[in-house]
């Protein structure tokens, strides 16, 4: 899946980082084992972090998270990934696909700003972009991470 003794960049979306941060969903635990083991770099931009803080203050269907925890969420995310801090020149973010969810082309741009071989995602919309010719990362389910 990846050259060995390359590092493999992975760029999480939102709902990955909740299912690993919140939910403690099984399906990121070859994720969570790739970064704690130093197998695998996770990073996130600005633009993406801030759909996170979002997303953890508006709660959840049956959850709702309160002002500490979020912080604690936040501090586990910033602490696990690198920061991307420069947008991928417009010429490349040009060249990437359209996400059929506008919302989702952030995700995108910071896969490519990071180097990132890996978005990792449960989006059906960011996933069907996972066949286009031109990416320079391969786009996956987290249970597809680490195999093959």
């Amino acid at each position: 899946m990846y050259s060995p003794g390359v590092k493999p960049r992975l760029v999480l979306d939102t709902h990955v980082w909740l299912d690993w941060l919140v939910f403690d969903d099984p399906c990121v635990a070859a994720i969570r084992s790739a970064v704690d083991d130093g197998r695998a770099e996770a990073y996130i931009d600005a633009v993406c972090e801030e759909e996170l803080v979002r997303v953890l203050a508006r709660g959840f269907a049956k959850r709702t998270l309160d002002a500490q925890v979020q912080a604690a969420v936040l501090a586990t995310c910033r602490r696990l990934a690198h920061r991307v801090d420069a947008a991928a020149p417009e010429g490349a973010r040009a060249a990437l696909p359209r996400c059929g969810d506008p919302d989702d082309q952030k995700f995108l741009e910071a896969a490519l700003a990071a180097d990132a071989q890996f978005l990792i995602t449960k989006d059906r919309k960011l996933l069907a972009l996972s066949r286009k010719r031109g990416i320079q990362f391969r786009i996956v389910r987290p249970e597809e991470f680490g195999k093959g």
